[in-house]
């Protein structure tokens, strides 16, 4: 069990996010009261359609976003923290990357960013150059890259400070079949380096070959969360049609509605 010298690597206590509307005083939600805890080295899945609270729960992780209510610690520090930040990689939705920087001009720029220079920097660049599959385009322009390169890329800059809890926002959106795969490889080797991944989809079926936790999000509410054992059995279900995780994820949604 961690404790106070070995901390959970993300923990929500009540965590709830809203918003107001306007002059009516009424509020959305974007989150709804979540209480959960992530052991490090682990890879959780957060799942779910547009809207149903996972770019808020990274958002918060990442310290982007202050709390309405309760709290989210990374690794026992506060979320959004001096401390916390330097722990954390980040690759939101839609990242926006400068197309006239080569790949490798650009992780360089990053590593400015985390303050690492000299040789340490060029050692980090060579590295996650190597690890992301890029090193063949290291040369060319960012602007030149494909969805599934410049995702490499972003995954690449996540984790170039060795950071010990990396966020992917939809990581897999727009990739073909064969980026998916890569990416799945990529993730979990961050795990076996003893890295904690947290990644937000809405391809439920892909969540459940590299997730060691799931929990499944509707509309700002936790509807189900645990490993994927726990929630989808042992047995792999044969049967054409929803995956098993796509079934339960539509039980828990209805239940709500």
């Amino acid at each position: 069990m961690p404790s106070a010298e070995a901390p959970w690597a993300v923990e929500f206590a009540a965590f709830a996010k809203s918003y107001p509307t306007g002059w009516t005083g009424g509020r959305i939600h974007a989150l709804r009261p979540l209480t959960l805890q992530l052991a490090a080295g682990q890879v959780l899945g957060l799942l779910g359609p547009n809207g149903s609270g996972k770019s808020t729960t990274l958002k918060a992780l990442a310290g982007l976003i202050a709390p309405t209510e309760g709290t989210c610690r990374i690794f026992g520090q506060a979320a959004g923290s001096d401390a916390a930040r330097t722990l954390v990689g980040y690759l939101p939705e839609a990242p926006q990357f400068s197309p006239h920087q080569t790949g490798r001009e650009f992780l360089h720029y990053c590593a400015g960013l985390s303050s690492l220079g000299g040789a340490t920097a060029t050692r980090r660049v060579d590295e996650v150059l190597r690890w992301s599959g890029l090193g063949e385009a290291a040369e060319r322009k960012v602007g030149t890259y494909s969805k599934g390169m410049t995702q490499r890329v972003g995954l690449a800059q996540a984790v170039l400070h060795e950071p010990r809890l990396v966020l992917l926002d939809e990581p897999a959106g727009g990739l073909d079949p064969e980026g998916r795969l890569a990416l799945n490889r990529l993730i979990r080797d961050l795990a076996a380096r003893g890295t904690t991944v947290v990644f937000s989809s809405h391809l439920l079926a892909q969540a459940e070959e590299v997730c060691d936790r799931l929990v499944l999000l509707g509309r700002g509410r936790l509807l189900a969360e645990g490993a994927p054992a726990e929630l989808l059995g042992a047995e792999r279900d044969a049967n054409p049609g929803p995956s098993r995780l796509e079934k339960l994820y539509l039980e828990k949604l209805h239940a709500h509605e």
